[in-house]
């Protein structure tokens, strides 16, 4: 047995990164996550061979666990819940691991023909979707709670004292510790809040050099007046600012990445890092305390990534790389 699957890797060989309390409270993780959503793509593409794509998600586990994430981001919807199961496998699989790691997961989005032929694609919170979701999100992954628990993207028909006990229902029963919330728009992490009896922990949104609009539309700012932590997804622009991308989304097929990629690049050189390091690090040095997430699932880049942990800018290159992604200077 290969030791990705002996359950035997040793606590004092694991690597260790800077770390930070989320949204100021007790669950203390890692500067950068890693994220689960292509982690079992091979099952949702129907990929003949099942047993090698859990094999290799569980790698790409097994080497974001032993590079030092300690904050791992799921969703109900990934990879149509292979994502959670495969995780679940890996957690299993090693030792002491679940008592290392906080395990994020999201719920509120709703597929096509679910669960009866004929709904849309369309967003639910209501109190027994929310619960029903993080139940089957449990057994995925094998767990008896969810440290931190999200609304994936904002419900237009969201009754937020509904949200509110849901969310009280699921920390009484122990089902999940802590709650935040993912592409709220400031005014809807206000309204949401204002009912919530617990702290809203974080916002999990889009933010990289090649998307600025949180820091300009006041999503960080709020994020450093609650004391809130700003998960970024997609802090490489879908890999336009690593080694090039494998599968844009829509609206990130726009993005002009030429001169970010060049700025980047020429720093890169002088301080002995590869350019996907240095646009992590330059998210990681705004006072706001973003978390990137790291979602690739080869081994090799999940370890570089990690590396980002220990570049810090200067206030004169983060800007000369703002510069860059603005392709103008500042007024």
């Amino acid at each position: 047995m290969s030791k990705w699957l002996a359950g035997i890797i040793r606590a004092d060989i694991l690597l260790a990164m800077k770390t930070i309390c989320l949204g100021g409270s007790s669950l203390r993780a890692s500067r950068l996550a890693f994220g689960c959503w292509r982690l079992a793509a091979g099952m949702r593409d129907g990929q003949a061979d099942a047993a090698s794509v859990i094999e290799a998600g569980k790698k790409a586990v097994i080497a974001a666990y032993e590079a030092g994430y300690t904050l791992f981001d799921h969703a109900d919807i990934y990879c149509d819940g292979w994502s959670e199961k495969v995780f679940g496998e890996a957690l299993r699989e090693v030792s002491g691991m679940r008592e290392r790691v906080v395990i994020a997961s999201k719920c509120g989005i709703r597929k096509t023909n679910e669960p009866q032929m004929g709904a849309p694609y369309r967003y639910d919170f209501s109190r027994e979707h929310i619960i029903w979701s993080c139940e089957q999100s449990l057994k995925r992954l094998g767990v008896e709670t969810i440290d931190l628990y999200q609304l994936h993207r904002p419900d237009y028909l969201c009754e937020p004292a509904e949200v509110a006990a849901a969310f009280e229902e699921l920390r009484r029963s122990g089902k999940a510790r802590e709650f935040g919330v993912s592409n709220f728009r400031p005014s809807q992490v206000s309204m949401l809040q204002k009912h919530c009896p617990m702290k809203l922990l974080v916002n999990q949104v889009e933010i990289s050099l090649a998307y600025l609009a949180p820091f300009e539309d006041g999503t960080l700012d709020q994020c450093i007046e609650l004391g809130m932590t700003p998960l970024a997804w997609s802090p490489l622009a879908g890999g336009l600012l690593a080694d090039g991308a494998r599968r844009l989304l829509p609206s990130q097929q726009s993005y002009q990445t030429g001169p970010i990629v060049t700025a980047l690049d020429q720093m890169a050189a002088a301080r002995g890092v590869s350019r996907s390091v240095l646009a992590l690090a330059w998210l990681m040095r705004h006072p706001s305390g973003i978390v990137p997430i790291v979602g690739s699932t080869k081994p090799e880049r999940i370890r570089e990534a990690a590396r980002a942990d220990t570049v810090e800018l200067s206030r004169e290159e983060w800007y000369q790389l703002l510069t860059a992604a603005r392709s103008q200077r500042l007024a």
